[in-house]
């Protein structure tokens, strides 16, 4: 008799803990807070680390930009930051700066976005990233390709919390 009561009372609070966690998840998957998409401001500046106007400072340089030289029909640009991180539904809204006298791009092939940056000047495009992602972005003038590159991670709105 003792045993069957043992046995009652087991399988009672088995069913309550069960119970219990079934509401507690139910109550957490109810109350998650949903992603609101916001604006992304990204500030990011053409920088040149090495190009033929420096030959004349740098010695070694003449050689590396002269006709076979390693970086013969090539200038070594970057952008001053190469990883933006957005989420799913983010606007992005990149200002560019160009302090040198090249022209640029900034250019995202999948997601739709290539805007051009004169030389000394500074331009501006916005975007919403819709598809979850990595994505390149670079300055599509030949002579710049392939070092003037960086990438925008866009993570599911899930992960926004």
């Amino acid at each position: 008799m003792w045993r069957t009561r043992r046995i009652m009372i087991a399988i009672a609070l088995a069913a309550l803990l069960a119970t219990g966690s079934a509401c507690a998840e139910r109550s957490a998957t109810a109350s998650a807070p949903t992603y609101r998409p916001q604006t992304r401001t990204v500030d990011i500046a053409a920088v040149p680390f090495l190009v033929h106007e420096q030959s004349a400072t740098f010695d070694w340089l003449g050689a590396a930009f002269k006709k076979g030289g390693l970086l013969d029909g090539k200038e070594v640009w970057g952008f001053s930051i190469d990883h933006i991180t957005v989420y799913a539904g983010d606007n992005v809204d990149v200002s560019i700066l160009n302090p040198g006298d090249d022209p640029h791009t900034f250019t995202i092939t999948e997601l739709g976005v290539n805007q051009a940056i004169k030389g000394n000047g500074s331009s501006h495009t916005s975007f919403i990233a819709e598809k979850v992602g990595t994505y390149r972005f670079f300055c599509s003038i030949p002579e710049h390709s392939p070092y003037m590159s960086g990438e925008i991670t866009v993570l599911p709105a899930s992960a926004g919390g």
